[in-house]
C-alpha cells in the first residue's frame, strides 16, 4: 500500500519556525514529484511548495517564497518543509502529495499546484500560528 504520512505540525507564535516531514511507505519518493498543500478553514486547498524528481527543481507559492524551503531526505525516504517567519495566515492543515508526472510537465501545463494532478495524499498535519 502506497502511503504518505505527515508530521511536525504544532502551535507556534508569529515569527516562529517549524519543520514538517512527509514520509513514504510502500514506494520510493525520489522518483516522484512531491508537493506540499495547505487548507485553511473555509478555504480551498492551495499549493505551497513542490520538489521535482531528477533534475531536482523547487517551486514556491508567492506568499511563502523566501520563508519556506522544501528538500528531500532520500536516506529517510522523506521530504521536508522548513518554515520560518511564520504568520497567522499560514495557519492550516498541511498535506503532502505525490505524483509520477514530472514537475516540468505540471508547471508548463498550469497544474503544478492543482490537487487533482496528484495521486497519493497524506492525512495532513495541523499548523497553527497564534500568539
Amino acid at each position: 500500500q502506497l502511503q504518505l504520512v505527515e508530521s511536525g505540525g504544532d502551535l507556534v507564535q508569529p515569527g516562529g519556525s517549524l519543520r514538517l516531514s512527509c514520509a513514504a511507505s510502500g514506494f520510493t519518493l525520489d522518483t516522484w514529484t512531491i508537493t506540499w498543500f495547505r487548507q485553511a478553514p473555509g478555504k480551498e486547498r492551495e499549493g505551497v511548495s513542490c520538489i521535482s524528481s531528477s533534475p531536482q527543481t523547487t517551486y514556491y507559492a508567492a506568499d511563502v517564497k523566501g520563508r519556506f524551503s522544501i528538500s528531500r531526505d532520500n536516506a529517510k525516504n522523506a521530504v521536508h518543509l522548513q518554515m520560518i517567519g511564520l504568520k497567522p495566515e499560514d495557519t492550516a492543515v498541511y498535506y503532502c502529495a505525490a505524483t509520477k508526472t514530472h514537475s516540468q510537465t505540471l508547471y508548463f501545463g498550469g497544474t503544478l499546484f492543482a490537487p487533482d494532478a496528484y495521486e497519493i495524499w497524506g492525512q495532513g498535519t495541523q499548523v497553527t500560528v497564534s500568539s
